[in-house]
């Protein structure tokens, strides 16, 4: 079993892109963030069309998330119920024994800011929400952009980024919460390239110099690890025309 998760910053804009990755990758399962669509204009019948089934909750201009499946679901949840929001950056649904939960984390704006605050609150909230979903659910899978590089190897300029937004050590402390209650890190299971990253900036060249961070991720309760026999990014959707500025991350599952 496949599992992927990629922010597509426009599912109306990148939809083609989207069904053409599908096609190339067969996944099981793909999480998207940054649908930036209403309800009523998910492209539904395309999805379908395609071979897949999908829940998603979204809205106007901003953020969005959706979870395309060759499986029915059920259990579906829209939003994190510890955390009222506006905002429409959670759902989560079960496909036979494994819980997929698909969110698109804040971005925090700066280090300080109100929005920066919002994302800390929210990731408490989160992880909150995920201890009880565990106990629930122990095969769970945590996909989405984290807006969180974990790490300074997650970063191509550790010393230019300290301390900004993304890689803070609030927003490190958070992601280590999540570790803490169970979930692993499936891309770090894996011996993996130096430089690996999951979004470049459209300026200044970014992704042609490979100046990146890793802020796409795939969190695993302990019984999905054990079963999690690789973890890879796939490059390829960055190299298209106007393409995302993040790229698929995939987990494969020996299910």
């Amino acid at each position: 079993m496949k599992i992927a998760t990629w922010n597509v910053n426009s599912l109306k804009v990148r939809l083609l892109q989207v069904l053409q990755w599908l096609k190339d990758n067969p996944v099981d399962i793909l999480c998207l963030q940054e649908t930036k669509l209403t309800d009523e204009k998910f492209p539904l019948t395309e999805i379908e069309a395609a071979g897949y089934q999908a829940v998603f909750t979204g809205q106007k201009t901003y953020n969005g998330v959706a979870i395309l499946a060759k499986e029915t679901a059920s259990d579906i949840v829209r939003n994190n119920p510890l955390f009222p929001d506006e905002q429409q950056r959670i759902v989560a649904a079960t496909f036979g024994k494994i819980r997929i939960v698909c969110a698109y984390v804040p971005n925090g704006q700066s280090v300080g800011s109100d929005k920066y605050r919002y994302k800390i609150e929210w990731l408490r909230a989160l992880r909150n929400w995920l201890e009880e979903e565990k106990k629930k659910y122990p095969y769970l899978a945590l996909l989405g952009d984290y807006n969180i590089a974990p790490e300074d190897r997650d970063v191509y300029d550790p010393v230019a980024w300290a301390g900004n937004v993304l890689v803070s050590e609030l927003e490190r402390v958070a992601f280590r919460a999540l570790l803490d209650i169970g979930l692993v890190d499936a891309f770090r299971l894996f011996e993996q390239p130096e430089k690996s990253y999951s979004w470049w900036d459209y300026r200044q060249l970014a992704f042609p110099r490979n100046r990146g961070l890793r802020l796409d991720h795939i969190l695993l309760s302990g019984k999905l690890a054990f079963l999690c026999s690789a973890c890879t990014i796939d490059r390829q959707p960055r190299k298209w025309k106007q393409p995302s500025d993040h790229t698929p991350v995939i987990a494969e599952l020996d299910l």
